[in-house]
């Protein structure tokens, strides 16, 4: 009798290479789990952190602080649809995981949105721990002592250069001079496109220019597409992905027109208090996702996508509305409340890590 016979005379060798490939099919599975499709559950032991836990987060952020009576909407859990593993954000565990390495989020107030977070969630895990925050010019740095763990932000709204010249303030498409303090970082995580529909008083830039070619204006989704391209020309020639972590946050959604959500009678996400139920969005996608998924798609170097769109356009209550930067003489449907949704980004951030 052979060697592979077990019980009762079945062959053990093909029982064990099925088991295998099953637990290989198991895996693959497992690492293909789609984060980004799901539903927001209730959940009393969310938030991550309470914000008096979190000193720091600015005015325009701190949603409790600024007078927001209803907490009801820090009380949601992201729920992806597949049955795969999402672990809960684990603060010690992350920085454990960083020792002795540096974050960047690169681009505008939707980065420090996020980055803000993170520092709130990794320091509400070691409240007891130094840190020290400082600022320089439009580098941001927040460094947990203990671990030696740099977590920047580099205010950059359009990550290609805008320059003054004599004709005025030129939004330059196809240079990118500020990228040289992206190197060395181990961990980056880029955005744009907040400000590209900017016209008018808050419009940083007087001209546009490609090559030789110098624009009044043109067409701010295809300017937006250069743009990528050039970041991404970029990333490809400086950045060893074998050595860097490589993120681009997606497009940060906002809620002015209940119509999108179904709600018609809604003008905007004043008092707005629950999430959209399920996991589609009536209003669909903004174009501006179709794009950017376009340029990483050609990317020689891999860069993660957080394709973090769809379940905060499901989040119409999230924002701070009246609660946030001008006042109840203000309104942002556009950032979002910390704590708040961009906790759920950096904790899809931290399963994507892993």
């Amino acid at each position: 009798m052979g060697r592979d016979v077990g019980w009762n005379g079945c062959r053990l060798q093909p029982l064990f290479m099925s088991t295998i490939i099953i637990l290989q099919l198991v895996l693959v599975v497992e690492s293909k789990c789609d984060f980004f499709t799901g539903t927001w559950v209730l959940d009393p032991s969310y938030p991550l952190y309470r914000p008096e836990m979190c000193p720091f987060i600015e005015h325009e952020f701190a949603c409790q602080r600024n007078g927001r009576p209803d907490q009801l909407y820090t009380h949601f859990r992201w729920q992806p649809l597949q049955h795969c593993s999402f672990l809960r954000f684990n603060g010690v565990d992350f920085l454990e995981r960083m020792r002795g390495k540096s974050i960047m989020f690169v681009g505008d107030s939707l980065s420090r949105n996020q980055w803000q977070s993170l520092t709130c969630t990794l320091h509400s895990s070691i409240p007891s721990s130094n840190y020290t925050l400082t600022r320089i010019d439009d580098l941001s740095i927040f460094t947990f002592t203990e671990y030696g763990v740099k977590v920047m932000l580099d205010r950059n709204v359009y990550l290609v250069d805008v320059v003054r010249q004599e004709r005025g303030r030129v939004l330059k498409l196809d240079s990118i001079q500020g990228a040289k303090i992206w190197l060395g970082i181990d961990l980056l995580i880029f955005n744009t496109w907040h400000w590209w529909n900017r016209r008018g008083p808050s419009q940083p830039w007087d001209y546009i220019q490609l090559g030789n070619d110098v624009y009044r204006d043109m067409d701010r989704m295809k300017a937006f597409q250069i743009a990528l391209s050039t970041w991404a020309s970029w990333v490809n020639t400086h950045i060893d992905p074998s050595k860097v972590h490589l993120f681009f946050q997606g497009i940060s959604p906002s809620h002015y027109n209940g119509t999108l959500w179904n709600e018609p009678s809604a003008k905007s996400c004043v008092r707005q208090q629950t999430p959209v139920a399920g996991s589609t969005y009536l209003g669909g996608l903004p174009p501006a996702v179709a794009v950017l998924k376009s340029v990483l798609a050609k990317m020689k170097n891999p860069v993660t996508l957080l394709d973090i769109t769809t379940l905060s356009l499901l989040r119409k209550d999230g924002h701070p509305s009246i609660y946030g930067l001008n006042g109840p003489t203000g309104l942002d449907c556009s950032h979002w409340c910390l704590p708040g949704v961009p906790d759920t980004w950096n904790q899809i951030l931290y399963n994507l890590i892993l």
